[in-house]
């Protein structure tokens, strides 16, 4: 019984990282995308 509440807890604790990391990387390509567009539009400025 340990070992299976032992497994459970370690699969929530993984797939709950899991989700936080895609969501991270989510983010970090919005900023990118956003810095990029920035710098297209003041290139076009210029």
């Amino acid at each position: 019984m340990k070992k299976i509440l032992a497994a459970s807890m370690f699969l929530a604790i993984v797939l709950t990282g899991c989700n936080t990391v895609k969501g991270l990387g989510e983010d970090v390509s919005s900023a990118g995308s956003a810095v990029s567009n920035t710098a297209e539009d003041t290139k076009q400025k210029l």
